[in-house]
């Protein structure tokens, strides 16, 4: 399998399909690439080099003990794009994977990066606090360690029946082949990684790492996103990003990646072909 090392040892996976002007695309927690299979194919057969990789603790790459955070993610992936030696490259993150590229701009900056886009992305900062009086209470997401805790298997099962694809909405209709690779990719997961990846993905304040981009940006989120509040999330960000371009699905839940995923890839490719037009 096509990996890379960091400097801990960590085995990173990544599926490098295409050829073109590079875009790498970095996942939502709890699961890996194969959750971007379908934006990476579209991508990769309209003239673009599609890279998606297993974050450390996810999927086939190592289940490290430590390094469970935003820091050694988005060091991670400068590694990636590091080794491949990618340029003029357009970072796609969701979700959790918004957090990872979101702050490798923070650490890394943009020399090798031409475009980012957020997509049901977590910053600018989750979790409630005196200063971010508008974020989702504590009490949630120590509500999802318990549950990670006691029955991770089952917890999954209920995020995919429910909040992750807006199942739990009047009329919705998501296949059971899609809830199923949820719960496939999450359990591939390393129990750890998954459970200190929570602190990670609510906890993790994104503010300063925003004001860092100077490339053109794209934000697209649902409005009855369950997960990441429209408000809390892709709203907050695209007012904190100069320029940022702000697309919004009436409706969709968090995981538009599979709900939307033939709109989502036409609002990608258009963004991509912006560059250099």
């Amino acid at each position: 399998m096509p990996s890379i090392t960091t400097a801990d040892d960590t085995q990173i996976f990544y599926k490098d399909w295409g050829a073109g002007r590079p875009v790498v695309l970095s996942h939502g927690w709890p699961l890996n690439a194969d959750s971007w299979e379908a934006q990476q194919l579209f991508l990769a057969e309209h003239g673009y080099r599609a890279i998606a990789h297993d974050r450390r603790g996810h999927g086939r790459s190592t289940q490290t003990w430590t390094g469970n955070e935003m820091d050694t993610y988005a060091d991670d992936l400068a590694t990636l794009l590091d080794h491949l030696d990618l340029r003029e490259v357009t970072l796609v993150g969701f979700s959790t994977g918004g957090g990872e590229i979101t702050r490798y701009i923070g650490r890394h900056g943009t020399s090798r990066v031409a475009q980012a886009v957020l997509v049901s992305a977590v910053p600018p900062l989750m979790v409630l606090r005196d200063d971010n009086p508008g974020g989702v209470p504590i009490e949630v997401f120590d509500g999802i360690r318990a549950g990670s805790a006691a029955d991770r298997s089952q917890l999954y099962k209920d995020l995919a029946d429910g909040p992750f694809f807006g199942n739990n909405r009047p009329g919705a209709n998501v296949s059971q082949g899609i809830r199923d690779a949820f719960w496939l990719q999450s359990m591939a997961a390393g129990h750890r990684n998954a459970y200190e990846s929570i602190a990670a993905f609510s906890a993790t304040d994104f503010r300063d790492d925003l004001a860092k981009f100077d490339v053109p940006t794209l934000v697209i989120h649902g409005d009855d996103d369950q997960v990441v509040p429209f408000e809390v999330g892709g709203k907050a960000s695209a007012a904190r990003v100069k320029d940022a371009q702000l697309i919004v699905y009436p409706g969709a839940p968090h995981g538009i990646t599979d709900t939307h995923k033939e709109q989502l890839s036409a609002d990608l490719l258009t963004f991509l072909d912006t560059y250099g037009a």
